[in-house]
């Protein structure tokens, strides 16, 4: 339905072009919401070909969509890859990704530090199919380099990440799982393809929860595959089976916030360090965890893997559970919500947010404080925001 302009223009552009440049049926200017369920066809030669691949079209919206497949399109174009699948949830495209490139016998290594849904399928759904899982420290680059060399068929990375912010090289890791023959995966929800291209640093797939800094606005659920056509291919065909198909409305509500997509995290970026460097001198903050500032451990590789360092950070403020409770009480310019990504900043726990779903026994072994705050910042003035956490921090 749509088409992307040649050239090698900057993401810049190409969130706001690639996929949409059309022409769309009836002149429209914006891609058309296609919502059909089903496809028909004027003979049963037509319909065969298009049902077989040997002509352009589609049958089924569980299998693809037009509005669905500008979506897909325009993350390809940003991350610079072959191809795209649309998903659900987030959640739908990484388990999704895993169940149809993995099977019995089969060996994953990933890190300690991944979002706890992600987490779940590694300690949970995925050895249930005799798949084997070793879980590296995040920070320990020569034991993930140990676990790699020992043979695996896959290696999942998320970098930053979620909640504490840790950075791993994707660049080094991916050249020793490729010489392995492994497939590299990278979760780049945090990051976009604005602020990095893990394309270009080895990765094979890359997912994303396109609900948060894609979309933007907290006002829809979808993920998202993108990378090498044939594993897209394949990822895409259990798609079809399982059945996670992003909705087209759903589609079209993704892309009209990716057109926004550069201009949001150019400030997500700048309200998150500027914040970041208030709360690291604050007398009642225990630590901040941000890539962006250079005492941080991985300061050294996202600055060299990445173009901006990302809207989210997270605190430790001094004082127990109780007192966080009431820090969080008092803030006036930040939602309580199990979200981040969007226009609107969002705080929360870890033991509410992104690993509701593990023990505090569990998040203290991946090395979550209970009492740390992920501080998703949005595009309000930094200054605002940076009085609303003094005055809340008053409370301590």
């Amino acid at each position: 339905m749509g088409s992307t302009p040649t050239d090698h223009s900057t993401v810049d552009t190409q969130a706001v072009w690639a996929g949409e440049a059309g022409p769309f049926p009836y002149g429209a200017a914006v891609v058309p919401i296609v919502n059909a369920a089903t496809f028909a066809y004027p003979d049963l030669a037509t319909w065969q070909d298009v049902a077989t691949g040997r002509a352009d079209g589609h049958i089924y919206s569980r299998n693809s969509n037009p509005t669905l497949r500008v979506f897909e399109e325009k993350i390809a174009a940003l991350d610079g890859t072959d191809a795209a699948a649309g998903f659900a949830t987030g959640m739908a495209a990484i388990s999704s990704t895993l169940f149809a490139l993995l099977g019995p016998g089969d060996r994953v290594v990933s890190v300690k530090d991944t979002y706890g849904g992600t987490n779940v399928l590694f300690e949970e759904f995925l050895p249930r199919f005799s798949i084997e899982v070793t879980l590296c420290a995040t920070e320990d680059e020569a034991g993930i380099l140990r676990a790699i060399d020992a043979g695996c068929r896959l290696l999942y990375l998320e970098t930053p990440t979620n909640p504490t912010l840790k950075v791993v090289d994707i660049a080094r890791l991916a050249q020793a799982a490729r010489a392995r023959g492994a497939i590299v995966v990278v979760d780049n929800t945090f990051a976009t393809p604005v602020n990095q291209a893990p394309a270009r640093l080895g990765a094979d797939l890359i997912v994303y929860s396109a609900t948060k800094f894609l979309a933007g606005h907290a006002d829809v659920l979808a993920g998202l595959v993108s990378g090498r056509r044939e594993l897209v291919r394949r990822v895409h065909h259990f798609r079809e089976i399982a059945g996670a198909t992003l909705h087209a409305d759903a589609a079209y509500a993704v892309l009209r916030g990716m057109r926004t997509l550069a201009l949001r995290m150019a400030r997500h970026n700048s309200n998150a360090l500027a914040i970041a460097e208030h709360l690291a001198a604050h007398p009642a903050i225990e630590a901040v965890y941000y890539p962006g500032l250079e005492r941080h451990p991985g300061h050294a590789i996202a600055r060299r893997q990445m173009r901006g360092y990302g809207g989210v950070l997270s605190f430790v403020p001094r004082g127990d559970y109780a007192a966080l409770g009431a820090l969080l009480g008092r803030l006036r310019y930040a939602q309580l919500a199990a979200h981040l990504g969007g226009v609107a900043t969002t705080a929360g726990p870890p033991a509410v947010t992104s690993h509701v779903e593990l023990t505090a026994e569990e998040r203290a072994r991946a090395g979550i404080p209970e009492t740390l705050v992920r501080y998703s910042v949005g595009i309000e003035d930094p200054r605002d925001l940076i009085a609303d956490l003094d005055q809340a921090l008053e409370a301590l």
